[in-house]
């Protein structure tokens, strides 16, 4: 019983901690649900997806900063930033990230573009 509810109480602090960075879906177009176009060039990680990560996700510790422990952790490289791209994707598509301030159409539709099209370390 105690092991149960030890697992309970921390499936509800990870739940918190998870939207602790979310954002209100009202604001900023968040999940504005537009139509993403990838066609054209390949989005570049080096040029445009790693600087919107570190301006709008890598902020700080209570974000995906150095030592961050909230979601996937720190966001601060390829490698960091590739094994958890799906789950990228989907906070960014639906406008729950970044918090207090979401994405530009381009800068979200950049992140989704490079993921879609395999998340390549250019």
């Amino acid at each position: 019983m105690l092991l149960f509810m030890k697992k309970i109480f921390a499936f509800i602090i990870f739940s918190i901690i998870l939207f602790a960075c979310g954002k209100d879906p009202g604001t900023n177009n968040g999940g504005s649900g537009g139509v993403i176009n990838c066609s054209g060039p390949t989005k570049s990680f080096a040029a445009e997806v790693n600087p919107i990560i570190q301006a709008s996700c890598a902020t700080n510790i209570s974000c995906h900063g150095a030592g961050s422990t909230t979601g996937p952790g720190p966001l601060l490289n390829y490698s960091q930033i590739n094994s958890v791209k799906t789950i990228i994707r989907s906070e960014v598509s639906s406008g729950h990230m970044p918090p207090g301030g979401g994405l530009t159409d381009n800068q979200r539709n950049a992140i989704i573009c490079w993921i879609d099209n395999g998340a390549p370390n250019n």
